[in-house]
Parts: C-alpha cells; structure tokens; sequence
C-alpha cells in the first residue's frame, strides 16, 4: 500500500510513533501547522480530542481565523482549524477531511472546545460566511 509522501513527511518531523497514514491524521495536520509555525502542539495529537486540553479557551463569541475547533464523531474526534461559520455550522480547514485537506463545514453543536496558543494575542474575531455546501457527518 501506498502512503501520502506528505502525510508520511509530517510524522516524522514530529517524530510520531504511527508508521502509516491509515490512521486518522486530523490532529497530525494540526500538529504539523503548529510546528510550522513554531507553536507548541500536544504530546498526543494524534488524538484528535487531546487538543480540547491545548491552550487557553475561547468563548465562541470571541473565536477568531486560525482558532483550533474539536468536535466530537461517530467513533471518536476530529480536530481542525476555524476558517469561518454560519448560523448553524463552522467552517473547517482541517486534514483527514474526505481523506484530504479541505474546508468544510462541520455543525456547531458537535463543536465541544474551541482552543488558542497560550500567549498568543487572538487577532480578530468571527467570520460570518454564507451556509454552502453540505455539513460533514463524518471527517475519515
């Protein structure tokens, strides 16, 4: 089986112990953004709900572009970061999308923590973005 180059590159800059990319990489993409971003990411990232823990809440009055949204699925978690939102759901730049790295929107109410660096200033605030497109019911 062939496995995505990219996916591969990102678990061995983090010095990941998943060998494939058959497992769920959602959190390995929002690792390998922090780490490109010199951020720090937590030990388990993978997980997709360990980053519920990461950082300083944020009210999702005060969300902002860049924030990293974790939601609650079917068998697990999914993580990502907020791009925008409608009445009803988020807009999500997140990996493992489709078995890809895409917006999508995702619905508010699976949403169970919106997260911030530590000591990170937050710049600007909510993105109000037309409702297109279907929500995803599912992000493997």
């Amino acid at each position: 089986m062939k496995h995505s180059g990219v996916i591969m590159g990102w678990l061995k800059r983090l010095k990941s112990w998943i060998k494939d990319d058959e497992t769920p990489w959602c959190g390995t993409f929002v690792a390998a953004v922090m780490q490109e971003a010199g951020l720090p990411y937590p030990s388990m990232y993978p997980r997709a709900k360990a980053w519920a823990e990461y950082g300083a809440n944020l009210r999702s009055t005060h969300v902002a572009p860049g924030a990293i949204l974790v939601f609650v699925r079917d068998g697990g978690g999914h993580v990502g970061f907020y791009v925008g939102e409608d009445a009803t759901a988020y807009q999500v730049l997140g990996g493992n999308q489709g078995n890809s790295v895409s917006i999508t929107r995702i619905a508010k109410n699976r949403c169970i923590a919106i997260r911030w660096p530590r000591g990170e200033p937050v710049l600007g605030g909510p993105v109000r973005l037309a409702a297109n497109g279907e929500l995803s019911r599912n992000e493997a």
